[in-house]
């Protein structure tokens, strides 16, 4: 836990991710990812600079057989706070709207829910278990089927919510993050989402599988681009400048 803890400090610095006082709602998935993020956060309270409170908030989305009882009991062993929202997700995307392609409606019923219980709880943060790998396969999707150059920020502030949001995990390769979850037996909810695993989000995990194995230095690269703001040669319109070509 060491490294996991050395490179969210790290993150936490960069984009300074957390002030005294914060109160702190770490949305509790289930996954490997989020109950790592869980347990690492309360490990860093315990050293951080700023002084923060931390609680998980888990959204029940009524899926079959979606069981957080493990994750209860984790928690009360770590004197953690864990507030479980209930909710009719499932239903309102999957019988009622009957959507074809149900992932975002129903990540932006989690969000709103999620908000919700954070402005009941008087938490002004929001933290996700987002990793570095993660954000290289929003950019990628952002970019193949979106035409646009994005992924998410490592902090975000919403203002309608008048909450921040913070991705302390964004240096962490998901296999850091799946060994970490391994060694410390960490409580696992497996997915019971009916299109778990179909979506284009696994697409393209299995793409980037691919690249990395054929351009091993493109897994480094590509976080590369995102994070700088140099060496961009890309057209601008309407832009009043002259560049010298450096290849002629």
């Amino acid at each position: 836990m060491k490294r996991i803890l050395g490179r969210i400090r790290k993150a936490c610095f960069d984009y300074s991710m957390i002030k005294d006082g914060d109160k702190i709602a770490v949305g509790v998935s289930g996954g490997k990812d989020s109950m790592v993020l869980l347990y690492a956060l309360k490990l860093y309270q315990q050293f951080s600079t700023e002084k923060f409170e931390m609680c998980g908030i888990a959204i029940d989305p009524g899926f079959d057989n979606f069981d957080l009882s493990e994750i209860t009991t984790f928690c009360k062993e770590k004197d953690i706070p864990l507030n479980i929202i209930k909710t009719d997700i499932y239903e309102i995307v999957f019988n009622i709207r009957k959507e074809k392609n149900p992932c975002a409606l129903c990540a932006n019923l989690r969000r709103g829910a999620l908000h919700n219980a954070m402005e009941k709880l008087g938490c002004n943060v929001l933290a996700l278990g987002h990793h570095r790998d993660d954000v290289v396969e929003t950019f990628m999707l952002s970019m193949l089927y979106e035409g646009r150059l994005k992924t998410f920020k490592p902090k975000t502030y919403l203002d309608r919510r008048k909450i921040h949001v913070i991705r302390p995990m964004i240096y962490l390769f998901e296999q850091e993050v799946k060994s970490e979850h391994k060694e410390y037996k960490l409580p696992l909810v497996e997915s019971t989402c009916p299109v778990d695993k179909t979506t284009k989000r696994q697409e393209m995990k299995d793409l980037l599988k691919t690249l990395y194995k054929d351009i091993p230095q493109s897994k480094n690269n590509l976080f590369q681009v995102i994070k700088s703001d140099k060496d961009m040669e890309l057209w601008f319109k309407n832009k009043n400048f002259e560049e010298a070509d450096n290849e002629a």
